[in-house]
């Protein structure tokens, strides 16, 4: 049997990897690098929602450390405080409020993904509703705007205040503490960009 070279027509396609006439199926590295997603939502904000979600993790972790009884900086009467209720009601109280922070940010991801529109059939009573815009947009918004608020006050005066308290953390305590808190000054300003995303989306369908 004799073999001959692959003609022209054959050698582009094994080069190629489509056939004359056809478009290539483009690889999942290549979708996920597209500019916007076959919904309509932008890269950018897909990005931001992610981003979101990590801006409460270092000062959740900080608030468990204090939680379970590691020593943070505290001293004098805060610090007494501290070591009287941790472990004990003060765990249950910084658990709780880590968790809720971790919730809150976690739902910025419903901006950008299919459960921020319809809501997952596994939940009662309402699963598989469409999500009204609105519902979301108004309290993205409004969250947004009360967070943006108090990382800019944090940001310009409030923060320096906290750590000049004598009981407060101090030298490499403070650093530590303050390096955990920074990223949620992000938290608002990111929602905002990612409601935003949301909102020019949503509402321009139903133009």
């Amino acid at each position: 049997m004799s073999t001959t070279a692959p003609t022209a027509p054959v050698a582009v396609v094994a080069v190629v990897g489509a056939a004359p006439g056809t478009t290539a199926t483009p690889t999942p590295r290549a979708a996920r690098k597209r500019a916007v997603r076959p919904d309509g939502t932008p890269r950018w904000a897909e990005l931001a929602a992610r981003a979101t979600v990590w801006t409460t993790v270092p000062s959740g972790l900080w608030r468990l450390a204090l939680g379970v009884g590691i020593p943070v900086g505290f001293s004098g009467e805060l610090a007494a405080v501290f070591e009287n209720n941790t472990p004990g009601w003060g765990t249950a109280y910084l658990v709780t409020l880590s968790g809720l922070a971790e919730f809150l940010a976690f739902l910025t991801l419903g901006l950008v993904r299919p459960w921020g529109e319809v809501v997952p059939s596994w939940i009662p009573l309402i699963g598989g509703r469409t999500v009204r815009p609105l519902a979301a947009i108004v309290p993205a918004a409004i969250g947004s705007a009360v967070l943006t608020y108090i990382g800019t006050s944090a940001l310009f005066g409030g923060w320096a205040d906290q750590l000049s308290d004598p009981e407060a953390p101090q030298g490499l305590a403070a650093v530590v503490m303050t390096l955990c808190y920074l990223p949620m000054i992000a938290w608002g300003p990111l929602v905002a960009a990612v409601t935003f995303a949301y909102a020019r989306r949503t509402l321009g369908r139903r133009r």
